[in-house]
């Protein structure tokens, strides 16, 4: 492992890179702790919108992928994710506590941990610095 490949990328992508990890971790954290509880909540918020942060920074992010325009079929994930978070955010504000859950946990696995796959193909960033350029 080593950091040097992430020295010459742009701000934009160091911001989303760190944005999706600490997401990760926090988002793992929500899973393994208890529900409806004062820390749930403040984890939650800093969640959802480390979230946001993730899809609106890929926005910015250009890449080899097929594009229509400036954009590839990856930012259509990210406009799910912007049209869902506020979704599930309702759910749980209105006591539809399943509907939060599964909502949440979606998003979990499809806007992180299966993209996060995508980002360990060679010659992706974080292949290169993970397993070397």
């Amino acid at each position: 492992m080593s950091l040097a490949p992430s020295a010459t990328a742009s701000p934009v992508i160091l911001f989303h890179a760190g944005a999706a990890l600490a997401a990760l971790g926090l988002g793992f954290h929500q899973m393994l702790r208890p529900k409806g509880t004062l820390p749930h909540r403040v984890v939650g918020w800093t969640w959802t919108i480390l979230m946001a942060g993730v899809a609106l920074s890929s926005l910015f992010i250009r890449s080899h992928w097929p594009k229509v325009g400036p954009f590839g079929p990856i930012h259509i994930l990210a406009a799910i994710t912007l049209l869902i978070l506020p979704l599930a955010v309702l759910h749980a504000r209105r006591g539809r506590i399943l509907s939060h859950k599964r909502t949440m946990t979606g998003l979990f696995f499809l806007g992180l941990v299966v993209t996060g796959f995508f980002t360990l193909l060679p010659g992706r960033l974080m292949n290169q610095v993970l397993f070397g350029p």
